[in-house]
């Protein structure tokens, strides 16, 4: 199952930083946020991806260009008046990762859309590329094939000014609302599982995923919730980069759940 991740936002409420890379290329200990969930997926066996860029997208293809290099024993050898270059060791996930420029001011929805020819008929996961958590992706797969909806998504509850559910006692989403400012109900972190049927709910470049998309299927019943009560943080503020950072530096970072 592939794994589409957004990262093509300006991230205009943390510009100390995105004013020189994309949201998604931020680092937490030295690595991308980006990086951060895609060691997530793979420590569950997810290891192709599919990155919707945008702003600054060639800073995240030129990252992965050298990801290789800069993870690997290397001999340049000059001597015989030309560029051999010997590989040792390597220590490299087993990524496969496309990265497709899905446009400067294209919406959530829009970039998803434009990924439609490498998905092709089959599920897939989807996530933003600002936020980490130890979810246990492959219960979240499992849960979505055991109901047979259009999409997952994962719950948190959390005092945050995300989109707003209202969850029943069948985990179904009955509505899905714009946030208000601490509203304390459950709210949409991501790391979603969707099924091909997704991409006739999205129109064109303009469509914010999160509102008629996932509006419609709620109110259609096709929007379940897996409810995730353990660690989920999104970056979205120096603040929250701040945070992160120090769970990271300390060693007590709960998303690194490929070292637990």
């Amino acid at each position: 199952m592939k794994v589409v991740l957004l990262a093509g936002g300006y991230g205009t409420r943390i510009s100390e930083e995105s004013q020189f890379k994309p949201k998604p290329m931020i680092e937490i200990g030295g690595k991308p946020i980006l990086w951060h969930i895609m060691k997530e997926y793979s420590h569950y066996g997810f290891n192709e991806f599919i990155i919707c860029a945008g702003y600054k997208q060639h800073v995240v293809k030129e990252w992965f260009a050298d990801y290789f290099l800069h993870n690997s024993d290397i001999t340049f050898d000059f001597t015989k008046s030309k560029n051999d270059m010997i590989i040792h060791n390597q220590h490299c996930e087993p990524w496969k990762v496309t990265v497709v420029d899905t446009g400067l001011n294209t919406m959530t929805g829009g970039r998803i859309k434009r990924i439609q020819s490498y998905i092709g008929n089959e599920p897939f996961m989807m996530t933003y590329g600002d936020g980490v958590c130890d979810v246990n992706i492959s219960e979240l797969v499992k849960f979505h094939q055991s109901h047979g909806k259009i999409a997952t998504l994962t719950a948190v509850m959390l005092e945050q000014q995300k989109g707003v559910l209202d969850i029943g006692g069948d985990n179904a989403v009955h509505s899905f609302r714009e946030k208000s400012a601490n509203d304390g109900a459950p709210i949409n972190a991501g790391y979603m599982v969707l099924n091909p049927e997704i991409f006739k709910y999205i129109g064109n470049d303009g469509t914010i995923f999160e509102r008629e998309p996932l509006v419609k299927l709620a109110a259609a019943g096709q929007l379940m919730s897996y409810k995730h009560k353990g660690f989920w943080q999104c970056m979205d503020t120096k603040r929250e980069l701040d945070l992160l950072n120090k769970m990271w530096d300390s060693g007590k970072a709960p998303w690194k759940v490929w070292e637990n």
